[in-house]
């Protein structure tokens, strides 16, 4: 990641790195060099609320929705896959993106359940590397990716929907949990996936580095649930603060949040950074203070979508 870049006033595109069982204790213990570096040169608030309790489905739901479990309905049951079960009702960031300003997704996750919560549209695009695949790792998840910004950026854009860098790109990477709950969180496979989860936020900076739009990207990273989390349990409150960092882009450096910042407010601070307006019955807000200047509002046509 190069440190020397001069960044833009306001930001293009936005980076979402969405990980799972890592936290601020995670973070700390310098296994995740790259995800330090840009804490300490970015917005930060390493103790963010997660939902409760931060079932892995749900608080996916309620980031993409920016509403809580009671009203998007994502409960304990979407933890385990179904094929057959339809898809989520509530509106997520994806479509208001769309709707407010015509702003494209692409969506890289690496757990099948997601699909239901993603909903395939026409201004979505979206690949899975499930844990139906043995070989699926963050690794070749980046060289998706990789392959992919490749394809739509050349002429043609090779049969996927969208044809540049897009607004707004996902990636998924909960690699760090999965070895928790497999080995357990004082593991040398955890240590070891916390490390290759950074290597691959490392090498997605580089690769937008490569393609030219690092200094006009907002890069966001968050984690849907901490350390200690257990998907048999209830009620888990060591694994309900995750943490929530901004780099980039008319973001300050160096500021430590002061505000009260919860999962739900990353759809609506995504919006806010790309000049649009959060819809009404969110209850995500967005998080102001990190922006060195207010992100210029776009005349979209479509303002009934505002607040």
């Amino acid at each position: 990641m190069c440190s020397s870049l001069a960044m833009a006033a306001e930001a293009e595109h936005v980076l979402l790195f969405v990980l799972e069982g890592v936290d601020r204790k995670a973070i700390e213990a310098n296994a995740m060099p790259v995800i330090q570096k840009l804490a300490k040169e970015g917005s930060v608030k390493l103790e963010a609320q997660s939902i409760s309790p931060p079932l892995t489905v749900s608080a996916m739901a309620s980031l993409l929705t920016g509403l809580p479990v009671a009203q998007h309905r994502i409960t304990q049951e979407w933890e385990k896959y179904d094929f057959s079960r339809s898809f989520l009702r509530s509106p997520t960031m994806f479509d208001y993106l769309d709707l407010s300003g015509g702003i494209d997704t692409a969506l890289f996750i690496m757990d099948e359940r997601f699909y239901q919560l993603s909903r395939p549209e026409i201004y979505v695009d979206l690949q899975t590397c499930g844990k139906s695949k043995p070989q699926c790792n963050p690794a070749q998840v980046v060289d998706h990716m990789e392959d992919y910004l490749n394809k739509v950026t050349s002429k043609g854009g090779y049969g996927f929907r969208l044809f540049t860098i897009p607004g707004l790109l996902v990636m998924h990477l909960p690699a760090p949990l999965d070895a928790a709950m497999k080995r357990g969180w004082d593991s040398k496979a955890y240590t070891k996936e916390l490390t290759s989860v950074d290597s691959a936020i490392g090498k997605v900076l580089e690769i937008y580095e490569g393609h030219k739009v690092l200094d006009k990207t907002m890069v966001m990273v968050t984690s849907l649930n901490g350390q200690g989390f257990s998907a048999s349990k209830n009620k888990t409150p060591q694994g309900s603060t995750v943490p929530w960092i901004t780099w980039g882009a008319n973001i300050k450096s160096s500021h430590p949040i002061k505000a009260e910042v919860s999962l739900m407010d990353t759809g609506a601070t995504v919006m806010e950074a790309l000049g649009l307006e959060t819809h009404t019955e969110w209850q995500s807000k967005a998080v102001n203070e990190i922006f060195m200047a207010t992100p210029k509002r776009k005349t979209t046509g479509n303002e009934s979508f505002g607040r």
